[in-house]
């Protein structure tokens, strides 16, 4: 009994210790062969509006201000050689996570090369991204009532750390 419950609270824990969040593809490339992969340099940024408003029988008078804070970071090539489907993704908080996703093995009788299939690829750049370990299951909308989506797993290459910000 004492087992049982153990296994029902480390299930619980390590669903819990997966992340799904809204993901923006900034970058893909898909290839068959090796290929080196170099993560785009992307940009985040934040815009804070302020307004006032006052009014009278005949008039209003306002006055406002905005602010905007820009990060951005630069292009760099990561050091590994990659093969198949590879994104980098843009997390909510300004990270950024490169993905990757070879052919997956599929039984067809047809010989070592022939059990292959390719990696699902969204054709969108908005999705969802379940992380959970080194892996990211990516999920997409392929209907028009957005009931149907599809999805694939991908080995997350690395996370990389929010773009500095521009100091000018």
């Amino acid at each position: 009994m004492k087992f049982a419950i153990a296994v029902v609270i480390l299930a619980c824990a390590a669903s819990a210790s997966a992340q799904n969040l809204t993901v923006k593809i900034i970058n893909r490339q898909d290839n068959d062969t090796d290929y080196t992969y170099i993560v785009p340099g992307y940009f985040n940024s934040q815009s804070n509006l302020n307004a006032n408003c006052n009014g009278g029988d005949y008039n209003v008078n306002c006055n406002g201000s905005a602010t905007t804070a820009g990060l951005s970071m630069p292009a760099h090539q990561v050091s590994y050689h990659v093969r198949g489907a590879t994104f980098t993704l843009q997390l909510p908080d300004g990270r950024a996570a490169v993905v990757n996703c070879e052919s997956k093995f599929q039984e067809r009788m047809a010989g070592p090369r022939g059990n292959r299939r390719n990696c699902r690829i969204p054709l969108v750049d908005e999705i969802q991204a379940d992380f959970h370990g080194d892996k990211a299951k990516l999920a997409w909308v392929v209907s028009l009532d957005g009931k149907k989506t599809q999805s694939e797993t991908y080995k997350i290459m690395a996370i990389l750390g929010k773009p500095k910000t521009d100091q000018k």
